[in-house]
């Protein structure tokens, strides 16, 4: 028996879906890679980020502009009638003999000497770990890996134990040694150099005659500044703000550094016919700051790209 579609059952079969049956959707704008996408939460996330960063910045420096008595007569954000940020900083560096200079000074030999040979003992280092084989390389990768993760803090008290054995403490070198060991610095050159220094080029140098320290200095060194600027800053801020070891290495005021200098003007209220300087305090921590934040502006080309290496893998 055959079975024959007429035209009008032909014609339903073939006629388009009701209006209700069709889902319009309209269709999405493909992602461009060079174009980010906009995030509203993100955005409110950073924002808040942005303003917990800025309001003590803000506030440290309206308080620099007053005086002794505009500190407790004024709103905190917002300036007093007497603008004396140019008086405050004169006085801060006359005040008690010129003391605050010294402990400048202090700071940066602390800085210069410790941050500084910590870089340069990470990059030494870091550059050995990560284009060397040796017998043990995997033990000396745990040990740095533990290093990271043990806090500066719970190694104060045995530091302090072995460095007054030594008759070392209420001297420089109390905290200028310890800082000369930065196992996050080793790390991050050990990972910088694995990606940033080809093996074919120093296998190339060697071939035209070169020792491994003429291969380090004129090839390797030159491929590893973004990472040293990295480590070097990382060490710096870490030696400037430095302030529980050399509390319980330095009781001599002559070698305090700046954050136990102003934290000696801040406890002054506190003592017998002692006088507040909180102005004072004030001032000198954002002339403390000063010098932090122009190496990160000078330096941030540097850091950014050394943060960067090996993220992408090629």
């Amino acid at each position: 028996m055959t079975t024959t579609v007429t035209p009008a059952s032909a014609g339903s079969a073939a006629s388009p879906p009701s209006r209700a049956a069709v889902r319009l959707r309209t269709p999405r704008r493909p992602h461009s890679p060079g174009r980010p996408r906009r995030s509203v939460l993100l955005t409110v996330l950073t924002g808040l980020v942005l303003l917990y960063s800025l309001v003590p910045l803000v506030w440290l420096v309206i308080s620099a502009t007053k005086t002794q008595e505009g500190l407790s007569r004024s709103f905190g954000l917002w300036f007093d009638d007497d603008f004396a940020l140019w008086d405050n900083i004169a006085e801060t560096f006359t005040y008690g003999d010129g003391v605050f200079t010294r402990w400048l000074l202090n700071t940066l030999l602390y800085v210069v000497v410790g941050a500084g040979g910590a870089t340069f003992l990470a990059v030494l280092g870091g550059y050995a770990l990560a284009k060397f084989d040796f017998p043990g390389r995997r033990a000396v990768f745990a040990v740095v890996i533990g290093a990271v993760a043990v806090p500066g803090t719970a190694l104060a008290v045995p530091t302090f134990l072995m460095f007054s054995t030594m008759g070392l403490t209420n001297t420089p070198w109390a905290v200028i040694i310890p800082s000369l060991i930065s196992p996050f610095g080793l790390y991050l050159m050990w990972v910088f150099a694995s990606e940033a220094i080809p093996t074919e080029l120093m296998e190339a140098a060697r071939i035209d005659g070169a020792g491994e320290v003429r291969t380090f200095f004129q090839v390797a060194l030159p491929l590893l500044a973004p990472g040293i600027v990295t480590v070097s800053l990382f060490t710096m801020v870490a030696t400037w703000n430095n302030y529980f070891l050399p509390l319980i290495m330095i009781k001599d005021p002559d070698w305090y550094p700046l954050t136990l200098g102003l934290n000696s003007w801040n406890a002054q209220a506190a003592t017998a016919g002692g006088e507040p300087v909180f102005h004072l305090v004030v001032t000198g921590s954002l002339v403390t700051i000063v010098p932090l934040i122009a190496a990160f502006l000078l330096l941030q080309k540097y850091w950014q790209s050394g943060l960067a290496a090996g993220s992408v893998k090629e």
